[in-house]
């Protein structure tokens, strides 16, 4: 029979609250195995007589039976006919094990994870708000999105292509959507794109990873905007690689500090069209300069667009890529920031001897994307369903641009000075006060308002501090009263 306590033990197992949704046979042979697993019952003692034990819990000998054959089938008792049920002989399991003073400390031990590992875990990953609040940045509008539509779309593919939809996909992307991209960048970015250069991917994040880790070796130099992308910096660091920062001014890129460098590098990233964080466009004959450079050195441009879709004053430049006829950029796409996060759609526009490689290595990371929402996004693009929604919320994130600024000289004045950009979805702020910057964005998270600090995205953090305001995400009221309980917040932290 059960000791008292091991008994009691099993009853409060199975009565736990927690477990009320597991049928009543198994609450019971969890109990036990869990007795023997923390070694209380020991390798061949005895178990209760399944009508005994069935009587002290109060259910059916049945219940017992069942719970006990489970048990028995897993390997965890043995059953001898005429002598009743027995706790196998395990030493993994022996009687009254515990850990050792040397064990315990291993298992509170931080885990020994290789170089790469330790990069990875150190950088923090990239941290994404589920609820985005203001002033997140980088995060478009969702509550306007043209659902129904999208919804009637998805509906088609499923009624044409059936089950094919469930099935694995080309890991390049599907065709439709692959030349649908192509045909998009070529018309309103200048690119030099077909269907056969497109490899669809899950992020942006994801296609600088397999740069970095496809392109260079770690230890190799890469050219990297200052201030810098933090995606972009950290999958750079996670893959070994020496990150060499280039400033950036009111035309981006500092080309000439790139091709005066006596050390070359195997590759540069930027931001052209609108460098994160300051919003500056990169000149062209910077970006001429670059792809010269990249030709003569045999070297790779990173081109991220990440989202060049919001361009408020003139005509966008084109991209470098389109630029470049010696074919050493890689250009970066998202539809994270044009339509909505939760579609993890992205793609990168590759040279033709880069195709085969980058899709071999995509296969290793996750395979493919979901075929339903590429072969949607495509309907949704062939359709012109995609430039007219960008054509619209180009507008609406130019008015909230606006109001953002007026509100900021209004209410933020004496503390900082926006640095109005020609496009995105984020406005740089430098302060101007005698507040630090953490204490700023502090103060801001204290009264449910996120600030992204600038300090973190500079080399050594030795550039202007400040911090970028997200806008596209709000209307212009909710706005208006972020801005307000930000200033009162300000004004708090400046008397303390």
């Amino acid at each position: 029979m059960f000791k008292h306590s091991q008994l009691e033990s099993v009853k409060a197992w199975v009565a736990h609250p927690a477990h009320a949704a597991m049928p009543l046979h198994a609450r019971v042979q969890r109990a036990i195995r869990q007795l023997i697993v923390d070694g209380v019952l020991g390798a061949g003692k005895p178990l209760p007589a399944s009508r005994a034990l069935a009587q002290s819990l109060g259910v059916s000998r049945d219940t017992i039976e069942v719970a006990y054959g489970q048990l028995h089938a897993e390997g965890f008792i043995e059953r001898r006919v005429g002598s009743g049920s027995f706790v196998a002989e395990m030493t993994e399991f022996a009687p009254g094990r515990r850990l050792s003073q040397r064990d315990a400390l291993h298992r509170n031990q931080a885990p020994k994870l290789s170089k790469r590992g330790t990069a990875m875990f150190g950088s923090g990953g990239i941290r994404e708000q589920l609820l985005p609040r203001p002033f997140v940045h980088g995060v478009p509008e969702t509550r306007t999105f043209p659902l129904p539509l999208w919804e009637r779309l998805e509906r088609q593919v499923r009624k044409e292509l059936g089950a094919q939809t469930l099935l694995h996909c080309d890991p390049q992307g599907t065709e439709p959507l692959r030349r649908a991209i192509a045909d998009y960048v070529n018309l309103e970015r200048g690119a030099r794109a077909s269907a056969d250069r497109v490899l669809v991917l899950t992020s942006s994040q994801q296609a600088l990873s397999l740069c970095a880790n496809m392109l260079l070796d770690p230890g190799d130099r890469v050219f990297i905007e200052d201030p810098a992308y933090y995606g972009a910096r950290k999958a750079f660091d996670a893959a070994g690689l020496e990150c060499v920062p280039i400033p950036v001014d009111r035309q981006g890129l500092v080309v000439d500090q790139i091709t005066a460098q006596p050390r070359r590098a195997k590759a540069v990233f930027l931001t052209p069209s609108h460098q994160f964080p300051t919003g500056a466009t990169l000149a062209l004959d910077r970006r001429l300069a670059l792809i010269e450079w990249a030709a003569r050195h045999q070297t790779w441009i990173i081109e991220d667009d990440y989202d060049s879709e919001f361009h408020y004053a003139g005509k966008p430049t084109a991209c470098v890529q389109g630029l470049d006829p010696h074919d050493r950029t890689v250009y970066i796409g998202t539809f994270t920031k044009s339509l909505f996060p939760g579609l993890r759609i992205g793609y990168v526009v590759l040279p033709p001897q880069l195709v085969k490689p980058m899709t071999v290595a995509r296969t290793l990371l996750d395979g493919h994307s979901a075929s339903m929402a590429q072969l949607t996004l495509a309907r949704f693009m062939e359709g012109g369903h995609f430039g007219a929604h960008v054509r619209t919320m180009r507008g609406v994130y130019a008015q909230r641009l606006d109001v953002l600024v007026r509100l900021v000289r209004k209410y933020l004045s004496g503390f900082v000075e926006p640095r109005v950009p020609v496009g995105g979805l984020q406005l740089p702020c430098v302060l101007t006060c005698d507040l630090a910057e953490r204490t700023v964005v502090d103060a801001a998270q204290r009264v449910g308002i996120e600030l992204l600090g600038l300090s973190g995205l500079q080399h050594a953090r030795h550039g202007e501090a400040g911090f970028l305001m997200g806008f596209a995400a709000y209307t212009p009221l909710e706005i208006e009263g972020a801005v307000k309980k930000l200033a009162k917040a300000l004004r708090a932290a400046a008397k303390s």
